[in-house]
């Protein structure tokens, strides 16, 4: 019975995320077009897809590669727009942490926007073993992530032939606010969003995005300050 559960969690994964897919495919698309035409091979944009799995930050660093800034700063700004992962792994920790070394590597790999939103509305409202969890996680990752590769080589073939002028960018702020909605479940969960979303726009002006950065931990504090005193 406890394989079959397993079992039942990975597909049960597969299927809540199936609908990424009409955000995955053309966003890695896109992403595949606009880094060969900066001047990456179709191999070095497959490469880049595989190891940083990271679609924000692939697209900040080969925006800033296209205006040839320095190293440092495509660095600097990749990190800071990817520093959100460091938030995400240590909310997952309470409910994967336990995992063998292997495992948590695994998630630490795979641990994207998509496959955290999911797990996590699933983790809160499923009770769950260690093993169905993880396996729900890989379930998660399976439309998400080899597609993701897939369709950035894909760009990266077909090139010019997809316009990058077809607004296919937009996708990224959709698939976040389609990840937020249902997250949006408490008093505080509501005023961490607005706080962050105000002081990303206040913020904007900072270099290297960090006011991605400020704005995160702002909704933070503000979250836990309201949850404190109204305690939901």
């Amino acid at each position: 019975m406890a394989q079959q559960d397993v079992m039942s969690s990975y597909w049960r994964g597969a299927r809540d995320a199936t609908p990424f897919l009409l955000v995955v495919i053309p966003f890695a698309m896109l992403f595949g077009v606009i880094a060969t035409e900066a001047g990456l091979t179709v191999f070095e944009t497959l490469s880049f897809s595989v190891v940083v799995i990271a679609g924000a930050a692939q697209f900040t660093a080969v925006h800033l590669m296209s205006d040839h800034a320095p190293t440092v700063v495509v660095l600097v700004s990749a990190l800071a727009v990817n520093l959100r992962m460091a938030m995400y792994s240590a909310s997952i920790t309470p409910h994967l942490g336990p995992l063998p070394f292997w495992k948590r590597a695994l998630v630490g790999y795979f641990l994207v926007d998509q496959t955290y939103a999911a797990c996590m509305l699933e983790y809160e409202r499923r009770d769950m073993t260690l093993a169905e969890k993880f396996a729900y996680f890989m379930g998660v990752t399976t439309p998400i992530c080899p597609p993701w590769y897939l369709a950035t080589l894909a760009g990266a073939w077909m090139g010019n032939a997809i316009p990058a002028n077809l607004g296919l960018d937009m996708v990224l702020p959709i698939a976040f606010i389609a990840m937020l909605g249902p997250a949006l479940r408490t008093r505080a969960h509501i005023f961490a969003a607005l706080a962050a979303t105000a002081l990303a726009l206040l913020f904007a002006w900072v270099p290297y995005n960090l006011g991605l950065i400020i704005a995160g931990v702002g909704g933070m504090i503000t979250g836990a300050e309201v949850e404190r005193r109204t305690g939901a």
